[in-house]
């Protein structure tokens, strides 16, 4: 049945004559455009296809590159057939079709290769006879166990993207939905996606590449500082990593101090080396569906906030520390670093956490040792003005010596140099004086997110006019 609604959606874009364009495909066999010429009248939409397999070919036509499968490659695949394209038929049809070039490069399963399954794909296209260029850009992994199936998921994942892009109504939203039409994502995967181009002007790319978090086509997203969207391999290739969970709804200066605290101890860390190592703020779905809707603006603005002091921001579905760090260590073999306030370590010693697990809270914790980890604990300043640290932090008395186990051997480390001034800062009453209109929160937040704050009118703040909401969402 799946290939017979494939054949329809490429069969349609045959018949469509406007759609015209050069097919480059390096990886996995032509498999894309296979499914356009089984579909028939393939004669209205392939100008050309094209897979130069052989290194010293494909060097020779896109020039000479470090890495085949990468994002860099499929550029000078998208730029030269693009400029060809134009060079060879715009006098002749360009007042009349819609050119496109649809590229992949692929590192699919073969004999030689077990490892990660993945790829670069890309479609450039005119949504107007001679317009300027759109581009869609995404990365996918494949998780079929055989070669021949992970050609028949990219093959189909092709054609929903080709068809959907040709779709002159549909929304970006729409057309991410679409990627997956007769797919599981038991089969393929998208952590990255970047619009481009007047055919999406408008368009948030942070609020597109949380939709496939959203969709389940992928468990985690990652923007840089400027907003703009990159793929964890990119991002984490050989870089130690640190990373600070929390809601930073807002970034408060305690936030601010157990990050700075636990950067000075993890630079100090003997493998670390010297290395620079990579910052994320990391923000769970959990915590972006915690009122039980997802609200876009407030996503973009803690985006924003954390972007303002010059952070990468990563967005996951991945609750549990031992699931998230399972996923950082697949792009990356140096060593990670968790700062967590006293709060956080409690969650992380709860019992109830690990219920899905059938080794329970010490199958979780391995898991989340295992790959080289280490926690840098926050004081947390009580009520009663005692100070609770890794030192004296209480778990329940059957996991006792398992925790005094990770403290004394080096997988829990007390964090010092802490501002004390800093500790009674509480997010929830940072936004509870915003929310009075008490001048006083100011003084707990960094000055750029106190700018933001007031400028946005966030949280319920006085201040300059608030934008209007993105037009897009999901």
């Amino acid at each position: 049945m799946s290939d017979q609604r494939t054949e329809k959606k490429a069969f349609q874009v045959n018949m469509d004559r406007r759609f015209y364009g050069t097919f480059a495909e390096i990886g996995a066999g032509q498999e894309v455009a296979r499914r356009f010429f089984a579909a028939g009248g393939a004669a209205g939409t392939v100008a050309k296809t094209i897979s130069a397999y052989d290194m010293t070919f494909s060097d020779a036509i896109y020039g000479a590159c470090g890495r085949y499968v990468s994002r860099a490659r499929l550029n000078t695949m998208l730029n030269h057939e693009t400029e060809l394209l134009i060079e060879r038929l715009d006098k002749s049809v360009g007042s009349e079709r819609c050119f496109f070039v649809f590229a992949d490069t692929v590192a699919a399963r073969s004999f030689r290769r077990h490892d990660e399954s993945h790829g670069w794909m890309g479609l450039r296209f005119q949504h107007a006879p001679r317009a300027p260029f759109s581009e869609i850009i995404l990365h996918v992994r494949m998780f079929d166990p055989e070669n021949i199936q992970q050609q028949e998921s990219l093959g189909i994942f092709g054609v929903n993207l080709i068809h959907a892009a040709s779709q002159p109504a549909d929304r970006p939203e729409a057309l991410i939905a679409a990627l997956m039409d007769d797919l599981a994502p038991t089969r393929i995967g998208v952590d990255m996606i970047r619009f481009s181009g007047p055919a999406f002007e408008g368009v948030d790319n942070r609020i597109m590449n949380l939709q496939l978090v959203v969709l389940g086509l992928t468990k985690a997203t990652l923007f840089r500082a400027d907003g703009e969207v990159v793929q964890a391999a990119d991002a984490f290739y050989k870089k130690p990593l640190l990373v600070e969970r929390g809601s930073f709804r807002p970034v408060t200066l305690l936030t601010n101090d157990m990050l700075e605290c636990a950067h000075k101890l993890f630079d100090a860390e003997e493998s670390i080396s010297g290395s620079e190592p990579e910052i994320l703020m990391e923000i769970t779905m959990k915590n972006l569906l915690a009122t039980g809707t997802l609200d876009l603006r407030d996503f973009l603005d803690r985006v924003d906030m954390l972007g303002a002091l010059g952070h990468t921001v990563l967005i996951s579905n991945y609750g549990e520390f031992h699931r998230l760090v399972n996923y950082l260590s697949i792009y990356t073999d140096r060593m990670i670093g968790l700062p967590l306030g006293i709060p956080g370590m409690h969650e992380l010693f709860s019992e109830k956490f690990y219920t899905d697990l059938e080794g329970g809270i010490l199958e979780g914790l391995g898991r989340l040792f295992k790959h080289n980890v280490k926690l840098y604990a926050h004081p947390r300043l009580m009520p009663d003005g005692s100070l609770v640290t890794a030192e004296n932090f209480e778990v329940a008395p059957n996991i006792a010596h398992l925790y005094a186990h990770l403290h004394e051997n080096g997988f829990i480390d007390g964090i010092d140099g802490f501002r004390p001034e800093f500790l009674p800062i509480r997010a929830p009453d940072v936004l509870a004086l915003i929310r009075a209109g008490d001048p006083a929160w100011e003084k707990m937040v960094p000055g750029e997110v106190a700018k933001i704050i007031r400028a946005r009118q966030l949280f319920g703040s006085v201040g300059d006019p608030a934008p209007q909401p993105p037009t897009t969402g999901i």
